[in-house]
């Protein structure tokens, strides 16, 4: 043995030894060097969003563990990925959207972690197990959730105490507050009670009749029912009392959010927008709430966030892992990532901290999130939602066809893309 002696992560805890270590053998003193081995994450945040993770890997590179990050932010990030795993380019982690994972995974474009989970002993009930479970194929789990999200319920307080509504807790108070909180001058709409704006929330309305967006064997759709006709029925209420008109936030001007501006009394969104509207909200007094249940009582959200997974085309598998690993299983530094970005993180150790428990905004998220479920983790499913269901919702939001047939023609193409996509 030289008085330079490499070991490596298998063989010492890197986090415990730093950059450089002393260590006795055979009565002799030895200076055990550790390489610092770059590495390269890719991800679509920019903005304010950039800052928040270049923050936190400036605090994981000055941690002294031999790994040194830097992070990029990569256009249409998912194409770039794809190309750059059979050009032997691969960045080393990826800041990931979960829900992708059934449709790429299978391509054997991601490394499995269980085996790094077994050897550093971290539990998987330290996670939100529904993100687990959207990180995973089959047997594999192929990453750690970075942020968990679900969407609820954010009401303009001044708005609502102005029309005399009360807080909604159902899909029929819900109703009322929305006319309350809607002013229109003749048949210009100047202030909608709720937004309608966004039809991928299909999936949270129907959870909240208590039906599944696929059925028990995820190879079918089953929204082409009485639950999807009760929601599409339910929109159509709304548009009907003059509540929403398509297109209304957009027709506001560039950089006009609605919510803030009060052209929109309230939405379902999620708490990635909290920090945004307490920023540029001065005057907005907003407050959160679960979703309203749906006609028989029945509670539902849809979880979502981004994990950190790595590619398998990283030359540094090993080294990306120390990154995963120091950010997300340790609840302190989880912790510091919530903190700095205000999003939720998917330790769960970290997410019961006071920080967001205490937080009379977040704290309805959270408790959302103990009943939210993920979309189904199929590879045909993100194929089926946004190339069949969503057109065909559009189509009935803008009166071109009739819910019956939206969902007629809706279930007929995302079954087809269902069985292409799950083959």
């Amino acid at each position: 043995m030289t008085e330079r002696t490499r070991i490596s992560r298998r063989t010492l805890n890197a986090g415990v030894l730093g950059a450089a270590a002393s260590v006795a053998f055979a009565g002799r003193s030895f200076v055990l060097a550790q390489d610092t081995t770059k590495i390269t994450v890719w991800g679509g945040w920019s903005g304010e969003g950039e800052t928040q993770i270049k923050t936190v890997i400036d605090l994981f590179n000055q941690a002294g563990l031999g790994v040194e990050a830097e992070y990029i932010v990569q256009e249409d990030m998912v194409t770039k990925f794809l190309t750059s795993a059979t050009s032997g380019q691969a960045p080393d982690v990826l800041i990931w959207d979960r829900w992708q994972t059934a449709l790429y995974a299978p391509k054997g474009v991601m490394h499995p972690i269980d085996e790094y989970l077994d050897a550093d002993g971290i539990s998987r009930d330290d996670f939100y197990g529904e993100a687990l479970r959207e990180l995973s194929v089959g047997d594999a789990l192929y990453g750690l959730p970075l942020t968990v999200d679900a969407r609820a319920y954010f009401y303009n307080n001044t708005l609502l105490t102005e029309a005399g509504a009360t807080p909604p807790t159902t899909w029929d108070e819900l109703a009322t507050a929305a006319v309350a909180m809607t002013k229109r001058d003749g048949d210009s709409l100047e202030q909608s009670g709720f937004s309608l704006g966004d039809v991928g929330l299909f999936s949270i309305y129907l959870r909240q009749t208590g039906t599944t967006m696929l059925t028990e064997d995820n190879t079918k759709t089953n929204f082409n029912n009485e639950a999807g006709l009760s929601v599409l029925n339910f929109w159509q209420q709304l548009m009907d009392e003059g509540v929403y008109e398509v297109g209304f936030e957009s027709g506001l001007g560039e950089g006009q959010d609605a919510f803030v501006t009060g052209k929109v009394a309230s939405h379902l969104t999620g708490p990635w927008m909290i920090g945004t509207y307490n920023k540029y909200g001065a005057d907005l007094d907003f407050q959160v709430l679960e979703p309203p249940a749906g006609p028989n009582g029945d509670k539902g959200s849809v979880m979502g966030g981004f994990g950190l997974v790595i590619p398998e085309g990283s030359e540094n598998k090993d080294a990306a892992w120390q990154l995963v690993k120091w950010w997300l299983a340790d609840p302190a530094n989880a912790l510091t990532w919530g903190q700095t970005s205000s999003n939720i993180p998917g330790n769960r150790t970290a997410a019961q901290d006071p920080f967001f428990t205490e937080d009379p905004r977040i704290k309805p998220v959270l408790d959302t999130l103990e009943y939210a479920t993920i979309r189904p983790p199929v590879a045909g499913y993100s194929p089926m939602e946004i190339d069949a269901l969503i057109p065909n919702l559009q189509l009935f939001m803008e009166g071109e066809q009739s819910a019956e047939e939206s969902l007629s023609k809706a279930q007929e193409d995302g079954d087809r893309l269902l069985e292409e996509n799950n083959l």
